[in-house]
């Protein structure tokens, strides 16, 4: 198969070039010379030829770019260039967030030239990851580790401050020790994550894909997928057209037409996620059964790393990491992005110390088909009031695990990207029903996860209770106070303030990313807007519809 470029002209995420060879990774004589993924382009580059009084520049379009080198088209480059120097400024959305964007002066050599299509290869002869580490991110990385010590340095003194002057504000000041204990012990069991040794043997896996209303994403998931790194005779694959009225059965089977050993099941009215992903349980095959969205992208190496996990027979599940693929489209979908990091590398690893993560999440999940079998019924034909429950798949499921006292943990090295909501009003719904789920499972949970290790219940059992105070203390902090007493409530968003900082530090520190401000962001978003969810959340956690095309949560 022969890859075509996508549109770049309202590009929002980067789109990686895939390979030429169908299955190419799945041969047992699998080679390439690649060295780092190439992502599609479409952007001017300026190409100097020559030094001094001789330079001469010529125009050419970037048509991929990677860390070691561009692929230009120009016809105006002399055909015996051996070096140049290259100008070009890099569009947001074209390359992964840790890279550099924006304006670039780099020394590159010709490693290829295909005269008839004016392609020309070029490769820098300083990778762009090797250059802003030698640059921007040597500051950077100094700079977060001091904003990181400094914002704890001041939760500290403000938490002292608290206790000191306790009595003034008990409700205000309890709370907010209890909220400045809770995250920096998320901080620091995250510190003790670590990622087992790499599995050598290749079980059988059945990887399910449901989809519903999913015509601009399934045709690229499917071949992600048909191309990861995992042998072909090994990897089932079924993709569930859960009774889509737009183009998504079309789509799916346009790649069938070049991949005719995935299974297909179409339902020609929509049964719901979890009845989907039931059906495909029962036709698979795999050792392993892996639950992915449609719309997620899943890295060359997910499934290896998702097993890794299984090499402890007491493991019944694991769930991967995910990133926001749409990240560059705005201000919210980049504040998203921050919240999944967090959401995974922080509080994913720390549930994941002990074993006990609280949500499988839909974008990318592996089970174990014992245990998952267990448990199908249950979990297709769960009520709820008399009801049956059509949202919360991920977190319910996770739960019917946790009660059977099997170890849920999470792999960070088993990468995704999946696509969020680009406006407030699809946000606000999803979020809305994320809550609705969360209390419900987590009532649910109340019950159980009083056995699990100690630290891991007190934690569980704060994380329930906290959010659920939250929205009074905020008017109370915000409204109330100031009104009675005449005062601007300074140290509460300051106490704000800094929380966030800390938790942008560690973003900027880990993922090395110029969008740690948008945590900042986020979290005056939350106090401001998301917080006042759960009162409704709570009041209405009883219905069984939900508001957006995805059943994912985080």
């Amino acid at each position: 198969m022969n890859p075509q470029p996508p549109d770049r002209t309202n590009a929002t995420s980067p789109y990686e070039k895939p390979e030429r060879r169908r299955r190419a990774r799945s041969r047992a004589n699998y080679s390439t010379r690649r060295t780092t993924p190439r992502y599609w382009s479409d952007f001017p580059v300026q190409i100097v030829v020559g030094s001094g009084k001789t330079a001469a520049t010529y125009a050419g379009t970037a048509r991929d770019i990677s860390d070691g080198g561009l692929l230009i088209e120009s016809r105006d480059v002399p055909p015996d260039t051996k070096r140049v120097r290259l100008r070009f400024e890099v569009p947001d959305g074209i390359l992964p967030e840790e890279y550099s964007h924006g304006a670039m002066d780099v020394a590159a050599e010709v490693r290829r030239h295909d005269e008839a299509k004016a392609y020309w290869g070029m490769q820098f002869v300083e990778p762009l990851s090797k250059r802003l580490a030698r640059t921007t991110w040597t500051i950077l990385r100094w700079a977060a580790i001091g904003l990181l010590a400094a914002a704890i340095a001041t939760t500290l003194f403000l938490k002292y401050e608290n206790y000191q002057f306790f009595w003034f504000d008990a409700p205000l000041f309890f709370y907010s020790i209890l909220v400045g204990g809770y995250l920096i012990s998320r901080f620091v069991f995250a510190g003790f994550y670590r990622n087992p040794p790499p599995r050598a043997d290749t079980p059988p896996v059945s990887l399910l894909i449901p989809a519903h209303n999913e015509e601009d994403q399934i045709e690229r998931t499917i071949r992600q997928v048909m191309n990861l790194d995992y042998p072909a005779d090994k990897l089932q694959v079924i993709v569930i057209d859960d009774g889509s009225t737009d183009g998504t059965w079309a789509a799916i089977q346009r790649a069938w037409a070049t991949y005719p050993e995935i299974q297909l099941i179409r339902f020609e009215q929509g049964r719901g996620k979890r009845h989907a992903l039931a059906a495909a349980v029962r036709e698979s095959v795999g050792q392993f059964l892996i639950f992915i969205d449609s719309d997620s992208f899943l890295e060359i190496d997910a499934i290896r790393r998702l097993l890794d996990h299984f090499a402890d027979p007491e493991v019944a599940a694991v769930t991967g990491h995910c990133d926001v693929e749409n990240v560059w489209t705005n201000a919210l979908t980049k504040m998203q992005s921050v919240r999944y990091y967090v959401a995974f590398r922080i509080m994913k690893a720390a549930e994941s110390v002990f074993d006990s993560i609280t949500c499988l999440s839909g974008p990318l999940a592996c089970y174990r088909r014992e245990r998952l079998l267990e448990v199908l019924d249950a979990w297709e034909g769960q009520t709820f009031l008399g009801r049956p429950a059509t949202f919360g798949d991920d977190r319910s499921l996770t739960n019917l695990l946790l009660r059977r006292g099997h170890k849920v943990r999470y792999a960070e090295k088993a990468q995704c990207t999946t696509v969020v909501p680009e406006d407030h009003l699809t946000f606000l719904r999803q979020q809305l029903r994320w809550k609705r789920s969360w209390f419900r499972e987590s009532l649910v949970a109340c019950a159980f996860m009083w056995k699990k290790q100690p630290l891991m219940s007190l934690s569980f059992y704060l994380g329930f209770l906290l959010p659920l105070v939250a929205p009074i203390v905020v008017l109370r902090a915000l409204v109330l106070v100031p009104m009675l007493n005449a005062v601007w409530p300074i140290n509460y968003v300051a106490g704000v303030l800094v929380m966030s900082a800390m938790i942008s530090s560690v973003y900027l520190l880990v993922k090395r990313s110029r969008l740690w401000l948008y945590g900042v962001m986020f979290c005056f978003y939350y106090m401001f807007v998301l917080v006042w969810q759960l009162p409704i959340a709570v009041l209405t956690f009883a219905e069984t519809g939900w508001g957006t095309r995805s059943n994912t949560e985080i």
